[in-house]
């Protein structure tokens, strides 16, 4: 127990309500939600008022019983209150509830403890709930304990949430194992067929796409099942490989947020991007530099994101328009409904790319 230099409300996380005459009132068979005296009508407000499930139990009287249950626990519940006081906590668990947060509740009430759990109750019809219970203890203004404070809430809905979450992620797990293994698959059909064919060069051009595909999709499967993800993600984990040094590369963007469908479009564009200033532009240069920014378009419909080269040798338009790396984004642009505006300049090419999407929410 508490000495006269170590009152109740300096010990952190121990609560200190006052409500004199309320401990009579118990013991004596009070048995509504109301008490007398001016710190009663405080309580009895509160209690009144509340949402949040609360019991009050006798740490004085043997198997420390409840002595108070207010309206909301009644009805968390279903037992009425007659069913309820003189009776231990302990009549709400079943089989299925986990001795260990009971271990924890047990500890902090031979301890005078705060203790917060969950654990499963049973309601009176036999279905249950998990509950997240708060457990401390109450003493009056001499420092003697005189009750242990119980608050419940039905966290069912947020524990359905979590391993629904959990699943999900395991999914994803799963998912990503899968794909990287469709990926590697499919990297090896190509280069065999590459060797057979004598066309390695081309199979290596259509392997540098699929890895590029299988680093956007790895990055942003975990977040894949909240329907969209961070398109920045995506984007570094395409890009950074092409930055040998650290130093050629910067990535400008915030956490917009798109559809997961952008990922394949977004990751083969900004593949031959890279790919032909590593052959032909910025990249192909000690000093060349490429900045990549993206962001969402001011109605939230599309991605926009600008490339911008400097410090590659001069190029013209007609140079690189007829490549394959040219074709394919704008076959994949076409395709999805985008566009992309490229401006040759001397200090390098600019590229703005706009693809569509759902307008975030």
């Amino acid at each position: 127990m508490n000495t006269d230099d170590e009152r109740p409300a300096d010990r952190p996380g121990q609560a200190n309500m006052r409500f004199d005459d309320a401990p009579e009132r118990f013991r004596s068979g009070h048995r509504e939600d109301h008490f007398s005296g001016a710190s009663g009508v405080l309580f009895e407000q509160a209690m009144a008022q509340t949402r949040m499930a609360i019991c009050l139990c006798d740490p004085n009287q043997d198997d420390l019983p409840i002595v108070f249950a207010n309206r909301a626990f009644r009805r968390l519940t279903g037992y009425s209150e007659d069913e309820i006081l003189g009776r231990n906590c302990r009549f709400l668990q079943g089989p299925k509830t986990d001795p260990e947060p009971i271990i924890r509740i047990r500890e902090a009430i031979a301890n005078e403890d705060v203790v917060v759990v969950e654990l499963l109750n049973y309601r009176k019809n036999g279905t249950t709930f998990w509950n997240a219970l708060h457990l401390g203890p109450i003493y009056n203004d001499t420092g003697e304990l005189v009750y242990f404070f119980g608050s419940q809430w039905d966290v069912s809905d947020v524990r359905a949430a979590r391993a629904e979450e959990r699943h999900a992620k395991e999914m994803a797990r799963e998912l990503s194992h899968r794909m990287k293994n469709m990926f590697a698959v499919i990297s090896g059909i190509v280069n065999v067929t590459g060797r057979v064919r004598g066309i390695q060069g081309e199979a290596a051009e259509i392997n540098s796409r699929i890895q590029a595909l299988g680093r956007a999709y790895e990055t942003t499967l975990d977040d894949a099942s909240s329907g969209s993800i961070q398109i920045g993600e995506a984007i570094r984990a395409v890009l950074l490989p092409y930055d040998r040094d650290g130093e050629r590369l910067e990535l400008i963007g915030n956490g917009v947020r798109m559809p997961f469908t952008t990922i394949s479009i977004v990751g083969l564009i900004l593949h031959e991007l890279a790919a032909n200033a590593t052959k032909h532009g910025a990249w192909s240069q000690d000093e060349g530099r490429v900045a990549v920014e993206w962001k969402a378009s001011e109605d939230g419909a599309a991605l926009v994101i600008v490339w911008t080269e400097r410090g590659g040798p001069l190029l013209e338009s007609d140079a690189v328009s007829s490549g394959t790396g040219t074709a394919i984004v704008d076959r994949l642009l076409a395709t999805g409904r985008g566009r992309i505006e490229r401006e040759w300049t001397p200090e390098g090419l600019t590229a703005t790319i706009t693809v569509p999407a759902r307008k975030q929410e």
